[in-house]
């Protein structure tokens, strides 16, 4: 029922005037009354005596607070709050009871009553529960906005862009993060696809979840298997305890497969099969295990051109291709470049306590002409190394590496620094005014070691090219990173002075 007096003048105090009321209660005089007294006070009232006639007042119009029995006939009090907390979470609620323990009070308020009042109610005491209810609410629902903008730009702080293209990508990402559809982000290395990923993960419902990150190219077939579904005990030689695999560590999350292109054909079997039953068995396990992980996946190959030569199942792009995200490379959208070199300057400079501010115009302009293989990551390694060698404040081309000013060294590194190993003969002959290196001898060696010296020279020229960027080194060597790493290691590239030795 409606109560419809014509309200008095309202007390001055009151900070809820105009706020609209809800009265649950299965006793009709009292509810009845204190409905009116309430109108009086200057509240917009309504009453209901059951759960159902509630329901149904709550399907008509919108409340900023019901007030509720703990005993409504047959029904239950905290029903209703249950229902209100999932159907009408603008709705503060209050509940009121003559039969108040302490165990009472806190399982209302766990399941969304705002507080619990006993009855008899005094008058003051609940015009100010009511007024801080609905206070409460309406400064908890502005918070929850004001952590959604948060949340909106924190998903995507790193990734900053004025490009038209990179816009319509954030636009995609706000349609899909909720989305139950599996992702496929392609794009060259470097360009940011795991940033993406992270983007999508925290502007999503999951983002309370973990996010789990797998890089699939660095692993052999039966140690990503293992990665991802976990193994359990002698599963092989070595596996001496059970281990929780990345799927099941990121349920209710989002688990990001880098690299899927590299994928055996087994592995694409197993893939496929979780990636639609979201079910699987560990490795050496009969046991069936059921996730709720939502899967990102990301490539630099062409994963079409995979199917039509036979690497990648046709079954399985299908399933991963519902959502493609194209990533532009760095150089397509070359006026995003002062924006990132800006905000890497200010990263570098506070992280190596660096008095500097900017480049000065010169260097952006060679900054822009450069076609930057390495993408994003390949310019913040070069902003930060002129950050970490530049002398003053406004940095210029001088402070830039050869290649980015398309200047080829004179000489190579390892006859100019105390850091290089032997110097490999060149082919062709030596340059004007040097004397030509000797052959390659093999007298007392075996080839492996015969063979170090061009291929540390190999390596370095590749790593020097891409701005030490490992990921597009191994790409245009043709071998995968973990190789590289290894041989990095072994002829002695793994010290970081070299990065910063002209």
């Amino acid at each position: 029922m409606s109560v419809v007096e014509t309200p008095p003048t309202p007390r001055k105090h009151l900070m809820n005037n105009a706020a609209r009321l809800l009265l649950v209660d299965d006793d009709y005089h009292l509810a009845t009354s204190l409905g009116q007294w309430l109108v009086e006070m200057g509240y917009d009232v309504e009453v209901a005596n059951d759960l159902s006639q509630a329901k149904t007042h709550l399907g008509g119009r919108s409340f900023d607070l019901i007030i509720t029995d703990l005993r409504i006939g047959n029904d239950d009090g905290l029903d209703l709050v249950r229902y209100a907390k999932k159907h009408h979470v603008d709705t503060a609620v209050l509940v009121m009871t003559g039969y108040a323990t302490p165990d009472t009070a806190v399982e209302a308020v766990r399941v969304g009553a705002f507080d619990l009042l006993t009855k008899p109610v005094i008058d003051d005491e609940l015009i100010l529960a009511i007024d801080r209810a609905i206070n409460h609410h309406k400064v908890e629902q502005e918070n929850e906005q004001l952590r959604k903008q948060l949340d909106r730009r924190s998903g995507l702080e790193n990734i900053l862009s004025h490009d038209y293209r990179m816009m319509k990508i954030f636009d995609v990402i706000d349609s899909v993060a909720d989305a139950r559809a599996s992702i496929l982000i392609t794009g060259e290395n470097g360009t940011g696809k795991s940033m993406i990923a992270r983007a999508i993960h925290h502007r999503s419902s999951r983002r309370g979840g973990p996010f789990v990150e797998v890089a699939c190219g660095a692993l052999p077939d039966t140690l990503l298997e293992s990665e991802l579904f976990g193994h359990v005990a002698g599963a092989y030689t070595g596996a001496n305890t059970d281990r929780v695999g990345k799927f099941e560590l990121a349920d209710g999350g989002t688990l990001f497969l880098d690299e899927i292109g590299t994928a055996t054909q087994a592995m694409q079997v197993k893939l496929l099969r979780v990636l639609q039953e979201l079910q699987f068995e560990p490795l050496g396990g009969s046991e069936t295990r059921t996730v709720d992980t939502r899967v990102i996946l990301a490539t630099n190959q062409d994963l079409e051109r995979g199917v039509a030569d036979g690497t990648f199942r046709q079954d399985l792009y299908y399933r991963v291709n519902v959502v493609n995200i194209v990533l532009p490379s760095l150089r397509e959208r070359p006026g995003d470049i002062p924006l990132l070199a800006d905000h890497f300057i200010r990263e570098a400079a506070e992280a190596a306590s660096r008095d500097v501010e900017a480049f000065d115009q010169e260097a952006i302009k060679a900054l822009q002409a450069y076609h930057w293989p390495g993408n994003v990551r390949q310019l913040e390694n070069v902003v930060e190394r002129a950050v970490l060698l530049g002398n003053d404040r406004i940095l210029g081309v001088r402070d830039l590496p050869p290649e980015v000013l398309g200047v080829k060294k004179q000489g190579s590194l390892e006859g100019d620094s105390p850091l290089a190993g032997p110097m490999s003969p060149m082919m062709g002959g030596a340059a004007p005014g040097q004397q030509a290196a000797p052959a390659i001898s093999s007298a007392g060696r075996s080839l492996r070691e015969a063979l170090e010296g061009p291929e540390r020279e190999i390596i370095l020229s590749s790593l020097r090219r891409h701005g030490w960027n490992r990921a597009a080194t191994a790409d245009e060597l043709e071998i995968n990173r973990t190789t590289l790493y290894k041989k990095m290691k072994r002829l002695g590239l793994d010290d970081p002075r070299l990065q910063y030795a002209m």
